[in-house]
């Protein structure tokens, strides 16, 4: 997809889409208050997960942007936390023995109960201090400035549970107040690598989720085009057109879950 493309997408959908997804999605409409202490997230020690294989990197900078990811995988009623604690155990297992990665790719993972669950080591607790992040591997060329979110289930044709949804617009709030991101600063992972991802129902919904995010955090959503930061983003978009020799793969293979 273009630049152009994408930068129409968005304005059109930021206009159009918010009632559509108010409609649908009736738990993120409510426009909760934002809690400063932010949703629970279950950490890595919690949910079982294994030593990295190597140091994890915590870089000196706060990101600059959050990327929204799904996982691919099937969209299960299943939406107990040992569900979600599985999940977090194969993404773990898949991404260090089969990408031969260290550890996690992402920094947290939403599971369709709408249980937050630490993804990479020392997400949680970079999140909480809010002046640094963690290194990860969840979007090519934006592992160093972004946060990466994934959200459990495969959203190519449905939208995810109302819970999830919710949780989401909750997460991104508390990362934005932590480290000072507008609401604006979400985007999807299609919008920086040659991707599917997040799926074209959930990428259709970050209007509205950016939208939710501002009322969580009773700022008023930041028109991108007047922003000059937006031009410096765009233009990470637009190189986007000239996806890298490898695509990063989101899906786990048979075996790894139930």
């Amino acid at each position: 997809m273009t630049f152009s493309a994408l930068h129409t997408r968005r304005s059109v959908l930021t206009g159009g889409f918010t009632l559509a997804a108010a409609a649908a999605l009736p738990l993120a409409a409510a426009g909760r208050a934002h809690s400063a202490a932010g949703p629970d997230v279950i950490g890595c020690a919690a949910w079982g997960a294994r030593a990295p294989s190597e140091p994890v990197v915590v870089l000196a900078n706060r990101p600059e942007r959050i990327i929204v990811h799904h996982t691919a995988t099937a969209n299960v009623t299943d939406y107990s936390k040992q569900r979600a604690f599985a999940l977090a155990r194969a993404i773990q297992t898949y991404h260090m023995d089969a990408q031969g990665w260290i550890d996690t790719g992402q920094h947290f993972t939403i599971s369709r109960g709408a249980f937050v669950l630490e993804g990479r080591h020392n997400s949680l607790a970079e999140l909480r201090a809010g002046t640094r992040q963690v290194r990860a591997a969840h979007c090519v060329g934006q592992n160093t400035v972004s946060i990466g979110i994934e959200n459990e289930g495969t959203y190519t044709s449905q939208a995810p549970p109302a819970a999830q949804y919710a949780m989401l617009a909750d997460l991104c709030a508390h990362i934005c107040s932590q480290y000072g991101l507008p609401a604006s600063e979400i985007y999807g992972h299609r919008d920086f690598n040659a991707t599917s991802c997040p799926g074209d129902r959930l990428y259709a919904l970050l209007p509205a989720l950016r939208e939710d995010v501002a009322t969580r955090l009773g700022t008023p959503l930041q028109d991108p085009e007047a922003d000059p930061e937006s031009d410096r983003v765009w233009d990470l978009v637009r190189q986007a057109s000239n996806p890298p020799a490898t695509a990063y793969a989101e899906y786990l293979p048979a075996g790894l879950l139930p």
